[in-house]
């Protein structure tokens, strides 16, 4: 289907969401649109649209209480003026997203803007019928849209997916957000990456043995039975944050600040990932999993997957990335490690991964960027020791991911955005080992998955498995 012509769009000045008294909308929402008043960066108008019978004065109620359990949960006390500074600009529209008269009520709420953003909070099955009733009631005229992902189930999906959203935007005014690319520490890496030059010449085949990325979660699937297991870890977090990150790690340098330019390097990057193998893949499943409410009882989705993944560039030829992610594993921490090569000829001791330099870069719960070099023991022999440099990077006032990546829509940003190219490349890379072929295997709660996820570090010297960071001395 021919994609829309693209025509310059000023900055929105109008936000509309669909799915606005969902959990979404409660959890992550109206949180940071309050941050976002209370940063003077909200100054438009707010149209929250669902199905429920609602009127303004319980949607206002619902943000009210978002708002204050956020910062319940935060530690932090409720300005109240800048509550009731949000709470003043939000209206809303009720209705069925089949009737034509509920587009009708949005174009009325919204008849006085010049270039609206209409935020879809609601699930992908959805997409199609309300970027179809924007287009017909006029309401997508000089529009932006955002979507959330998953972004598809599969390659022909996603493909499907963004041929009913180029029938009505074009793909400038389409913002697929991932709120993982909003996270500092994810933006930290490529900074770190091509801020520093000390990094550019060891940043390639001749000097990394391998990388490992870990996304482990020490929680289940409670009260997300049904949604999970639709869905499973390729889905939920592989094909887009796990491939995000190897992205970032494994990219050229973008052309400067040149818009689109990084889009264009991750896009080059994605299609050299060489499809993963259903040979270099391991699924598991944990114990229980099966007697969550929502779960079928022969579920064999992934709650669990390790894989080896390879990218057909000068640069990383012959570098195995290994990745592996899961839930009830035993702690809740996002790492990357990049085991380097080592010396090419032993003067003091023989060195050997994983004894050899490497970086380290943990990602999540605290940001942490660490270097492993060894050093002499101390007495007359020569023999060596490692050690590790670790630097901590601390963030008083961190904006979260949705309230960056909102300001950056309504600016008509698109930077931390995923482009129609990208999404489809990502599910290129993954699209042989969605079909459950791979046996699903159980792992106890508490470990570190199914012990053949040991096989996937082909001759390395094992996972490195995150651990807790030693608290800071005194």
């Amino acid at each position: 289907m021919e994609q829309m012509t693209a025509v310059p769009i000023p900055r929105s000045d109008i936000l509309v969401f669909f799915g606005a008294t969902g959990d979404l909308a409660y959890k992550k929402i109206f949180p940071a649109l309050y941050a976002m008043t209370r940063d003077d960066a909200l100054d438009l108008p707010v149209v929250g649209v669902a199905h429920s019978g609602w009127d303004v004065e319980q949607l206002r109620a619902r943000a009210r209480d978002s708002v204050v359990q956020a910062a319940r949960d935060q530690h932090e006390e409720v300005d109240d003026a800048v509550l009731a500074a949000l709470l003043a600009r939000l209206r809303y529209v009720d209705g069925d997203y089949n009737d034509a008269a509920t587009f009708a009520g949005i174009k009325q709420a919204i008849a006085d803007a010049a270039s609206p953003l209409h935020y879809l909070a609601i699930p992908p099955s959805l997409f199609g019928t309300v970027v179809e009733g924007l287009q017909r009631s006029g309401c997508a005229e000089h529009a932006r849209v955002v979507v959330e992902k998953p972004f598809g189930r599969d390659l022909a999906s996603a493909r499907a997916l963004n041929a009913t959203l180029h029938a009505v935007f074009p793909e400038d005014a389409i913002f697929r957000i991932d709120h993982y690319l909003g996270k500092e520490a994810v933006q930290n890496l490529l900074y770190l990456r091509f801020a520093n030059t000390v990094l550019e010449p060891v940043w390639n085949r001749d000097y990394i043995d391998c990388v490992q990325i870990t996304m482990a979660e020490a929680f289940g699937v409670d009260g997300r039975g049904a949604f999970y297991d639709g869905v499973g870890t390729i889905r939920d977090v592989l094909q887009n944050h796990l491939l995000q990150v190897v992205s970032l790690l494994a990219m050229d340098a973008p052309n400067g600040g040149e818009a689109g330019s990084q889009d264009a390097e991750k896009l080059r990057l994605l299609r050299a990932m060489r499809p993963v193998s259903p040979r270099q893949v391991v699924r598991g499943q944990y114990a229980g999993y099966r007697a969550i409410d929502g779960v079928a009882p022969d579920s064999d989705v992934e709650t669990f997957v390790a894989l080896c993944l390879y990218i057909d560039t000068w640069r990383w030829a012959g570098v195995p990335f290994y990745l592996r992610a899961g839930k009830q594993l035993p702690i809740t921490s996002t790492q990357v490690v990049i085991d380097m090569k080592p010396p090419p000829l032993p003067v003091f001791d023989p060195i050997r991964p994983p004894d050899s330099n490497y970086f380290r870069f943990k990602l999540s719960p605290e940001v942490v960027l660490a270097q492993g070099l060894r050093v002499k023991q101390h007495g007359e022999a020569m023999r060596g020791e490692p050690v590790e440099l670790i630097a901590r990077h601390r963030v008083e006032a961190e904006k979260t991911p949705y309230q960056r990546l909102l300001g950056d829509a309504i600016r008509g940003d698109n930077d931390l955005f995923s482009s129609d190219a990208c999404v489809e490349a990502a599910w290129a890379v993954v699209d042989r080992i969605l079909t459950g072929d791979q046996p699903v295997l159980e792992y106890a709660t508490g470990t570190w998955g199914p012990a053949e996820a040991a096989r996937i570090v082909n001759g390395a010297e094992g996972w490195h498995d995150p651990a807790p960071e030693a608290s800071d001395p005194c």
